[in-house]
Parts: structure tokens; sequence; C-alpha cells
């Protein structure tokens, strides 16, 4: 066969896809501009969806950065192999790819995805989770596309894994702004190795759907004259080659390929060479090549199907031959258009199917273990063994098992939880009898299919009978049974538990079975306090436990639940939580994570420790940027919002809410999110946007929401205010006694969280109604003295104020503004100060009265609390006082996002440190600053400093982004910071970064 005739062979012409190439220029010009797309292409195999892809590349894509990457049917169990397909050619895995640009910043988090084999010297080290993988790979695709438009085409997209097409939707809803296209490639009759995720991926993005169908006569008649240039094709010869083919271009160019070899042309003799060959083509012209040749052509071409692009001794050894031979062979197969030019590959899956299917099943199935064996003896990481025996039926023998066992163990080591749980369901066939199968099954499926990982972890436990196994066992279904909402469960398991663990362990146990039924015990004190159902029992069960010194992690992990428990059970003065949370905090040399430094901050914030509650959600929110744990990031922004805004920091609470909101918002809906909504409604209720409230409040989904200790809470006491700004009193009162029950029936006796009593005696007050009032403030005074804070106690004082006419209250009012004004509880304050002044007005002190309601004003403006600010100012010109209007501050303009921004960039972090920071582009923040410098008016980042200062104290916002020695004034970063300053006043030229 000439050489012409094995390249038409191996990629078939561009015939009838003009549309197709005119939509892909399209859709490549609006990628230019930073107008993001999703392209799908579909078809039949041998339709030509590779050939129009390689065309692209010269054409539409011409200029733009293009990552071409094939998808295999060998690597379906692989996490993220479609990732690696993208990304080969760039070598970032190599020793000089350490050093590689396009590694900076958050994107050197992307190695773990990168490559196979944990054991790999470039292995970054132990696995990051999913978030930390997907915005590494972010990073990356955002690192590339500052050196140009980025164009991702992924072919043979119905082999692609599920990692990676959830990868390919995180970037794409990130995208906004960013010249990204994404092109995927399928076949429409092949099985989709992942059909939830590419269905997912069409849905979320809306894609146009590019379907490549059969040529038809006009246009197999092109190719024909293509093929045999000065003949022309008679009609019977068309008619018969697209009867024969369908269409297919990649059959009709296999058979024009064998007429011309042999001698035929387009006429009656060919027509009849066609009708000889039927329907199967392709198969038939494979088997035709190989009968031609030597038997041992056909083993090489066997071998080639198995292996892929292997070292020539390798296939020698799968096909029984020797080196000669398979490099003979390959040249041999090169020629016949059976192997790709310059690649140890078959040129397309159908040449690989009709080889191997002629080796029946069972024939398959032989040559596929040889090929496991052969990967296995020659050193391959088990992963690239397991694929040959993922693809082999029915369960292994032992040694199949064994390396299915050390791929699980691989994929969980680099985070591919997908790939994890394929090797372990084929070992679960071999050993069903074996309980840690179902275990680590369980714990791969834990974060995709939380559901079916809670049955087999109950699957593991009940088979464990190790009492200290099953203590292991149990905390981890307990916790992913809290991810269900199914925590009840949970705590049951983990005190039978417990409870087996001491009669096993006796009176002194080892330092290694007190770790762990201190982790047990935590776990149930985690498990227990999120639903109002176990709550009683786990207050009961700390009654009786003696603190730990704090000096593992379980330990702390157990002090930091002590506190907070002990804070909100609200029996004892605070001095005991704070001192526990502190605790917890404090111990040397042992690593914190979110579950103790959460409800450590919770303990802290109730006993007015602000500062150090507010040290304990940096560590969160630092440790989350880092690992990329997007929902543990949201969610610490969330609880702070919460803080602020109890401590009367609206303006700062507003900015926390609503960038978790923001931050979260980019993931899939999630009916559990309760926290960022009610916190930014709280916040707009401050600031008397009642509408813009209730919004929130509508958008929180979670079923059965009163079951739940934390949010349910906090819910009630934003609906309560939501209610009371909107002109609804009894709305309102209803929230807050609903919330009053429910703190009841909890066993939550802590003032200070969700002080409904307060609330309602204020308002209860304000309608006339004191006796009312009295009823409820006298229900929270003797907690308040309990618990012993100024906050408490200021709070005591200001229902009993607001409930109590004449000079009595009006001493109580005062008594509540000398204890607030020591507290962090600066809303309240300027709330007593507002009572004081109207009852003093009563009183018949006019000039006092508008000092008082003066003071309130000026305490409630600078702390973003307008609706409370309006109130006080229409008492004090009904007083006899002056003020202009309540108007908002330039500040007040801004966005909570945009206030977020403003307060890191003043605090000094460029636009980088900023866009990793809110795990959003660099872009995003660009044009977020570009809006604060037009409202504020201002022209450069030192303007913005002091604009922010001037407005009141700055956030004090996550430093997260900024590393030591990153700010110091270098050339690069003075010359980075005047274009960041150009940027943002204005220039639609967007910086690349």
């Amino acid at each position: 066969m000439s050489d012409r005739a094995s390249a038409v062979t191996s990629a078939p012409p561009l015939v009838g896809r003009a549309r197709q190439m005119e939509a892909l220029a399209r859709h490549a010009a609006a990628a230019r501009v930073g107008r993001p797309r999703l392209v799908l292409v579909d078809g039949p195999a041998g339709v030509g969806r590779t050939a129009l892809l390689r065309a692209a590349a010269d054409g539409p894509f011409a200029g733009m950065t293009v990552l071409h990457g094939s998808c295999r049917a060998a690597d379906v169990a692989t996490g993220y192999s479609g990732v690696r397909a993208l990304c080969g050619r760039l070598g970032l895995t190599s020793r000089k790819g350490r050093t590689s640009p396009l590694l900076d910043g958050g994107a050197r988090r992307a190695l773990s995805a990168l490559v196979t084999d944990p054991g790999d010297p470039d292995h970054p080290g132990a696995a990051p989770d999913t978030f930390s993988l997907l915005q590494g790979l972010y990073r990356l695709a955002v690192n590339l596309m500052a050196q140009g438009p980025l164009v991702l085409v992924l072919d043979d997209a119905h082999w692609c894994d599920e990692r990676s097409l959830h990868w390919l939707d995180f970037l794409l809803r990130r995208a906004d702004g960013l010249p990204l296209l994404v092109v995927a490639a399928h076949r429409t009759e092949a099985g989709v190795a992942a059909p939830d995720a590419l269905a997912d991926l069409a849905a979320h993005h809306l894609p146009e759907s590019l379907r490549l169908g059969p040529l038809d006569a006009s246009e197999v008649a092109e190719l024909t004259a293509g093929h045999f240039p000065g003949d022309r094709p008679e009609p019977a010869f068309v008619g018969r080659l697209v009867s024969v083919t369908g269409g297919s271009p990649l059959a009709v160019v296999r058979l024009l390929s064998e007429l011309r070899s042999a001698g035929l042309g387009p006429d009656e003799e060919g027509a009849r060479r066609i009708t000889e060959a039927g329907g199967k083509v392709v198969a038939a012209s494979v088997h035709g090549v190989l009968a031609n040749q030597p038997g041992w052509v056909r083993e090489v071409l066997l071998a080639l199907a198995v292996l892929g692009a292997e070292d020539t001794d390798h296939l020698a050894a799968l096909a029984g031959l020797s080196a000669l031979h398979v490099e003979e062979g390959v040249e041999i197969l090169g020629r016949a258009g059976l192997v790709r030019t310059g690649r140890r590959d078959p040129v397309h899956e159908l040449v690989r199917a009709a080889v191997l299917d002629s080796l029946g099943a069972a024939g398959v199935a032989r040559l596929r273990l040889r090929a496991a064996r052969l990967l296995s003896d020659i050193g391959r990481c088990p992963e690239e063994t397991a694929v040959q025996l993922l693809a082999v039926p029915g369960p292994g023998d032992a040694w199949a098992t064994s390396v299915l066992r050390a791929a699980a163990t691989r994929a969980e080591q680099r985070g591919a939880a997908e790939a994890a749980a394929r090797y372990l369901e084929r070992v679960r066939e071999a050993d069903p009898d074996d309980p840690e199968v179902p275990a680590r099954l369980g714990k791969a499926l834990a974060e995709t299919d939380p559901k079916r990982a809670v049955g087999l972890l109950q699957e593991a436990h009940a088979r464990t009978t190790d009492v200290r196994a099953r203590a292991a066992t149990a905390v981890r279904l307990a916790l992913t049974c809290l991810s269900v909402q199914r925590s009840p469960d949970g705590a049951r398991v983990l005190t039978r538990a417990l409870n087996d663990l001491d009669r096993e362990l006796g009176s002194a146990p080892e330092p290694a079975d007190r770790e762990l039924r201190t982790l047990a015990e935590s776990a149930l004190l985690i498990v227990g306090a999120d639903e109002k159902s176990t709550l009683p029992d786990v207050l009961r069960r700390t009654a009786g436990l003696t603190p730990p010194p704090g000096d593992t992690p379980a330990q702390r992990q157990q002090l930091a639940m002590l506190g907070v428990l002990a804070a909100v059970d609200g029996r004892h003065p605070a001095a005991e939580s704070v001192r526990r949370a502190r605790r917890a905090l404090r111990a040397p040399g042992v690593p914190l994570g979110p579950s103790s430094l959460l409800p450590a901050s919770l303990a802290l914030s109730l006993a007015d420790e602000n500062r150090a509650a507010d040290a304990a959600l940096e560590t969160v929110l630092r440790g989350s940027r880092d690992t990329a744990a997007v929902r543990t990031y949201g969610l610490a922004l969330a609880t702070r919002s919460l803080y602020r805004l109890e401590n009367g920091a609206v303006a700062d609470a507003l900015a926390d809410a609503q960038s978790s909101l923001e931050i979260l918002g980019e993931e899939r809906g999630d009916d559990s999110a309760v926290r960022p909504y009610t916190a930014y409604a709280a916040a707009l209720a401050e600031r008397g946007e009642a509408a813009r409230a209730e919004d929130s409040l509508t958008a929180v989904r979670r079923p059965r929401l009163e079951r739940f200790v934390w949010e349910y809470h906090w819910y009630l006491m934003a609906r309560g205010r939501v209610r009371a700004v909107a002109g609804d009193p009894e709305g309102a009162l209803a929230a807050y006694r609903s919330c009053g029950d429910s703190l009841e029936a909890a066993g939550l006796r802590n003032p200070v969280f969700a002080p409904w009593w307060l609330e309602a005696a204020c308002l209860l007050a304000g309608l006339g109604r004191v006796e009312e009032a009295g009823e409820v403030a006298a229900h929270g005074a003797p907690l308040a003295e309990q618990w012993g804070t100024a906050r408490a106690l200021g709070y005591a004082a200001l229902a009993r104020g607001a409930a109590t006419p004449g000079p009595a209250g009006m001493a109580l009012l005062r008594e509540a503004v000398a204890l607030l004004e020591g507290s962090p509880a600066r809303a309240q304050h300027a709330r007593a100060l507002l009572l004081l002044g109207r009852a003093t007005l009563a009183g018949g002190s006019m000039r006092e009265a508008r000092g008082h309601l003066r003071e309130a004003v000026a305490l409630a403006r600078r702390g973003g609390c307008v609706a409370l600010a309006r109130e006080a100012r229409e008492d004090l010109v009904e007083a006899g006082g002056r003020m202009r209007e309540i108007t908002a501050s330039p500040l007040d303009m801004l966005t909570g996002t945009e206030r977020t921004v403003a307060g890191l960039v003043a605090s000094g972090a460029g636009n980088r440190e900023v866009a990793e920071s809110l795990f959003v582009t660099v872009r995003t923040v660009e044009l977020h600053l570009t809006s604060v410098y037009r409202k504020l008016g201002v022209g450069r980042r030192r303007d913005l400093t002091e604009t922010l200062r001037a407005g009141g104290p700055p956030p004090v916002l996550p430093r997260v982004g900024v590393r030591s020695g990153e700010l110091r004034r270098t050339p690069e970063n003075k010359a980075r910071r005047r274009e960041e300053d150009r940027v943002a006043r204005g220039n639609p030229v967007p910086m690349r970064s």
C-alpha cells in the first residue's frame, strides 16, 4: 500500500463537515473574548469525530492553546485519567515540571491528580481532599489562560472518568470572563462510563451539540473523487458504497484504499468488490490484512490491542515473539493502516475490537490475565495491572484479589475515591466475608454516595467482631450518618461501641486504647449534639466526663466539644467553658481541625472572648483555604458572620455572609445549607432590608429543620428579626416563642445563644404589653445571672428595663447601658441607649434624652445597624434634636463581597492572593475592585485604605492568601501593583495574572 493510502486510512478527510467547523469557529471566537463555551460532538463509531477535532486545531483554534486528550476504556477505572490525557503534553510531572510557572500558587495541588502512582518521586505527598484537587486543577487552567485563550479537547469522552468530568463542570462554573472553550466528543452508541457526571456537565452548561451523521451520496462521491483523481465515480458504485458502509467515513476510506491497492477503480468491477466486502467493513478489512500476513503479525496486533503503546520487549513477552518480530510487525501494521503512524496503538477502537473479537470472550480474558501478570512482573504500579483485571469478568483468584486491594490503596492515597471503589467492588465479589472491604468501600463512597456508604459501613460494623475494630468502624459510620442527617442512628452505634469498649478495656487501658476511646467519645459528642432528640443524653453524658489534658487530636476534639456543650447547657459560669475551649486550642504540637476549632470558637464567643473566637475561626479559614476545602471555608465565614452580627458589626457580618453564599453557590445545590442564608437574612434585617432578607430565608430548603440544634435556633432568630423589620410584630413574636420552646425542649439554657427572650421582651414592651414583657424578661434574667458575662447581665438588665415603666425601669436601663458598654454587644448597647433616651424623655429630661439618642444613632451607624439608627434618629427629632436623614455611607454601597475584596486589598494583598482566598478568578477580583473604586470615588490602593479607615474600623479579614515575604516592596511587586491599580481604575484591558 502507498504512503498516501496509508495516511487516508488512518485519518478520514473532512468531507461534509463545513457546518460543524463553522460552529467550532463561532464558539472559539466567543471564548477568545472571555465568553466560555462547552461544545459536545457526538456520532457513531468511524464518523470522523477525531479527524474533525484535529483539523480544528489548525483551523478555528489556531493561535489558542489547545490541549487534546483521548480517553481510553482501559483507564476508566483510574480517577482523573481524562485530566491526565489532557495535560500529559505539559510535562508537569517531570522533574523539570516542578519549576514550571504553570504550577505557581494553588496550582501545585493539581499534581496529585496528574500522577497515577503515589510512589512516584514527583508525587506531592498525602492526597488532598477533592476540593483541593479540583481547585488546584482550576488554578492550573487559570495559569494556562493567563498565557492566552485555552481549548480543552476531550475525545472519546464516553470513556472519561467521573472525577475528570466533575472537574470540567467545576472549571466551567468558575469560568465567567475567562477565555475558555471545552469540546467533548463521544460515541452515540457506546455505553458511557460516567453517565451521571456527563449528564450533569451538559445540564449545568447547556452546550451546543454538534451531531456528526453519516455521509450522503454526494459526499461519498466527493471522497471517492479524492482517492481516484481523474476518475469519475459511477452512480452505481457510489450507491453501493453508501449501502455497504452506511456512510461511515472510516469504512468508506478503508474500502476505497483497498480498491486502490488492488488496482480497481470506482466502476462496476469496484462495485462488485464492495459487495463482497459485506456490511462489517472495518472488521473484514482487518481480517483481510491479517490473512495476507504471517500468523505472528496477528499476535503483534493482539498485544498492541491489549497493552497499547508499550516497550518492544514487553509487547514481545505478551505475544510470545522476539523483539525483532514485534518491530517488524508494527511496521507492517502501520503500512496497512491498522496502527497509528509514530504510535504503537490501533488506529481506531473498531480495529481494536475487530482483532480482539476474533479471540472470543474466553480468549480475551486469558490474554488480559497474561497482560496483568506481565505488568505486575515488570514492576508496574498496581493500578495499571488492575485495569487489565477489571476487564476480566467474574471474581479473580487470590493473586488478582491482592492486586486489586493494592490498587485500591494507591487510589485512596491519591484521592481517587471512585477508582478505589471500583477495585474494592471486585475484591468484594472475590471475598464477600471480609468486613474490611465494605468498611473501605464505605469510606471511599462517603463523599460521592454517602447514603450507600452508610449501608456499607453498617454491614462492616455488623461483621466486625473485634471490639477495637468495631469502635473504629462505629466512628466512621457515625460521622457518615451525620452527613446524611441521620445523627440519631450514629449516636446509637457509638453508644453501644463505647459500652463494649469499656467492658473490654477495664479500668486501666493502654495509651492506644485510651486514645481510641477518646476518639469515639468525642465523635459521640459531635454526632449527638446535632439533633435535639439526642442532645439531652449527650448533655447528661458530659456531666460525668473528666476533661482530658488535650495532648492528642482526639483529646482536643473532646475538650472543644465539652466546652461548647457546657456553654449551651448554661448551668455553670462561663469561666469553665472558656477554660476548656482554651485548653483545646493551646495544646502544643497537636494539629487542630475544624471539628475542634468551630465548637471552641462558639464556646468562646458565647463567653465574650471575641478575640480568641476570631483567632480560632481565622485558623479554620486559613487551613480550609490552604486545602481548598470550600464547604468548610464557607461554613466558617457564615459562622463568623453570626458572631459579628451579635456583636453589632453588621457591615462585616454582611460581607462574610454574602461571601459565604457566593462561594458555596458555586457548588451544586445542597439542601443541608442553612447557616449562610440565615446569617445573610439577619444582617439584611439589621439594615432594614426586609424583602431581601425574606428571600434569603425562603432559600433554606433543609427538610425537617426543626430537628436540629444549631441551625434551627439561629434560623428562628433571623425569622423573628425579619418579621419585626417587615412590620409584623405578631409574626416576630411567634418565631421568638417557637425558639424559646425549642430551646427548652432541647435543654439549652444559655441566655446568649439565640436570646429570644431579650428580643421578645423589647418587642412586647414597644407594643405596650408590659406584663407579658416582664414575664419573658423574668425567664432570661436568672439564666443570665448564672452565666455571668457582661453581655448576659446587660441583656437581662435591658429586658427588665424595657418591661418596667417609670424610674425603676430607667435605673435598669442605665445599668444595661453600663454593662453593655463593657461587652462586645454594640448593637444591644445602642438599643439600650435608645430605650434609655425614650425613658428619660418620658420622664421630662429632654436634654439628657437627646444626648442618649444622639449616642445611640452614632453607635448604631458605626456598627451598620441602619434600621436601629433610623429609629433612634426619629426619636431624636421628636425630642427637638436636629440630625440629617440617615443615609448610606459610601461603604454601605458596597456589596458584601466587594467589601471583603476591598478589605483584603487594603491590607496589602495582591489580586491573585485575593482570588485564591475567595476561590474566584483574578478577573472576578478585578471586576469587584473596579466597582469598589467607582463607588468610593478613589483611584489608588492608598486612597482605598484611607477611605476604609475613615468609614469605621476595617474588618478583620482573613489574610489567607498572603504569605510571608510576598508583599515586600520588590520591583516586581511594585510593577504588579501599578498594573492592578490601572485595571481597578477602569481600564478595559484585563490584567493577565
